[in-house]
């Protein structure tokens, strides 16, 4: 298996495809963004006009988007991947969209399909150390794991239908949501109380209040407070998308979250003050009294 297409460069998208070029895949990336598309180019990776273009000839196609409406335009637009998909070949689905929408695709491909949601972040896609909760058919995971091997440290199959590792991303999901979102408080309040932020953060992590979220996001919403603006890493409309996921399904499941749907809320705030496009961390500031 030599041939991967990752079609999507975005925060994880494009790590993702640095890491393969660099353990020996022959990658081939597109984006809506060139600029990113030339990034991966500088890479190692060989720049491709469409996402047709990139899946030909392809033995894995990696989707790395946004939202079910991306995946949707990957796969079936006029130049979609699935006009060009290999006999053989495996669509490999690490974003984020729910169990219905990985579900609707794998019954509209002619091709086999691997539900591949990620976790961990930009840094650990580029090292190779991602989570990855996969579902998919046996076979049909053997034949990715290849790929899957050379982009995470753990690789958990949550079961053998697609949609299952969907159904497991949502619920890590509802935890990274809450935990950022109590993380956001938390430091607010701190600031507030006029306590050294890097300290707290510190202290916090050192204890039983410590969380990966925290630890993450937390020098990040520090200087959120301190009025500056962190790098961008983590989109406020990606963790909003993701809540609202998690809303839908446990409506569905009908079991009460009420932590989950006060932290989807403090999101929604964030959307509506026209923050979609800032690091997450910006919730924070809608927190304190100014």
């Amino acid at each position: 298996m030599s041939r991967v297409a990752v079609l999507g460069l975005g925060a994880m998208g494009l790590p993702m495809a640095t890491r393969l070029a660099a353990c020996g895949f022959e990658v081939a990336a597109f984006d809506v963004a060139a600029e990113r598309v030339g990034l991966a180019v500088a890479a190692g990776a060989v720049a491709a006009a469409s996402p047709a273009a990139a899946a030909e000839g392809a033995d894995v196609v990696l989707v790395g988007v946004r939202d079910g409406a991306q995946l949707e335009a990957a796969l079936f637009a006029d130049d979609g991947a699935a006009a060009t998909l290999a006999p053989g070949a495996v669509v490999v689905v690490t974003s984020t969209v729910g169990a219905e929408a990985v579900q609707e695709a794998a019954d509209r491909l002619d091709a086999a399909v691997v539900d591949a949601p990620v976790s961990g972040g930009p840094v650990r896609a580029g090292e190779g150390t991602l989570l990855i909760m996969v579902g998919g058919a046996g076979d049909d995971v053997a034949a990715a794991r290849p790929v899957l091997d050379a982009l995470a440290s753990t690789v958990t199959v949550a079961g053998p239908r697609v949609g299952d590792g969907q159904l497991l991303k949502t619920v890590n999901q509802l935890l990274c949501g809450v935990h950022t979102a109590a993380a956001a408080e938390a430091l607010a309040l701190a600031h507030a109380l006029g306590l050294d932020l890097d300290a707290t953060i510190d202290v916090l992590g050192r204890g039983a209040a410590a969380s990966f979220m925290l630890a993450d996001r937390g020098p990040r919403i520090a200087q959120r407070l301190r009025g500056g603006t962190p790098e961008l890493r983590s989109r406020l409309d990606v963790i909003a998308k993701d809540m609202g996921i998690v809303g839908a399904l446990t409506r569905r499941a009908r079991v009460a979250t009420p932590v989950a749907a006060a932290a989807e809320q403090l999101y929604r705030l964030g959307m509506a003050a026209d923050l979609a496009a800032e690091d997450d961390s910006v919730v924070a500031t809608l927190l304190e009294d100014r």
